[in-house]
């Protein structure tokens, strides 16, 4: 009784965090979507352009500092998600897809921070991007054609902001927001299951069968 109990307890928090991911994950995406209004990606006006964000435009700071936060949250609660979910055991079949749903939107959620390093344009970033970059170099196979995907062929410069901007906010986001859908909606039909097999057991938790009464009469 007390491994069903946890383990219920344990399905409706996972659901609990599935629906803070998808809070985060569209609050980032809107407030991505706001920001991008003012956002100049090109080198050296990517940095002027969050800056007058910050400074300028009204609530401007306000909006950049909900997208960060949401970004930076929605990861720790993925990471967060996975551990619960591995706490209730929860490996049947009937998982897979909220399983699948829950390590590739963790991913995204990654690349998503990821993909931002280089779009402030500052020493940070831009040096860590280009540490970065020498280790995807070293990939072997794909190594070469990744680091000319994301840098455009070259240094980093405009073409990479340009490229990191494009899979950031149309490629990678989209996915985030798709698979916290789908996460969400398959921990749902799991609660929908959970209900279902309580409801099927509850007659019979007690260990008694009531006789008929033909039986009772007859006695």
């Amino acid at each position: 009784m007390q491994s069903t109990q946890l383990d219920r307890i344990l399905r409706r928090l996972a659901t609990i965090l599935s629906v803070v991911i998808l809070t985060l994950s569209l609050i980032n995406v809107t407030t991505g979507v706001l920001l991008s209004f003012y956002y100049e990606p090109t080198a050296g006006g990517a940095y002027h352009a969050l800056k007058m964000i910050n400074t300028e435009v009204t609530y401007g700071w306000l909006f950049k500092t909900a997208h960060d936060i949401a970004g930076n949250g929605v990861i720790a609660i993925a990471l967060m998600q996975i551990v619960v979910m591995f706490l209730g055991r929860q490996f049947r079949q009937s998982w897979l897809t909220a399983w699948i749903s829950g390590i590739l939107f963790t991913l995204s959620a990654i690349a998503l921070d990821w993909t931002e390093m280089i779009l402030g344009w500052d020493q940070e970033g831009y040096w860590r991007f280009n540490i970065e970059l020498g280790t995807i170099e070293a990939i072997p196979f794909i190594g070469s054609q990744l680091r000319e995907i994301l840098t455009g062929g070259g240094a980093i410069s405009t073409i990479t902001v340009e490229h990191l901007y494009a899979i950031h906010s149309y490629i990678i986001s989209a996915a985030v927001i798709i698979l916290a859908i789908v996460h969400l909606s398959a921990l749902l039909w799991q609660e929908q299951q959970m209900y279902a097999e309580a409801l099927a057991s509850k007659p019979s938790e007690g260990g008694f069968i009531q006789p008929p009464a033909a039986s009772l009469a007859e006695s």
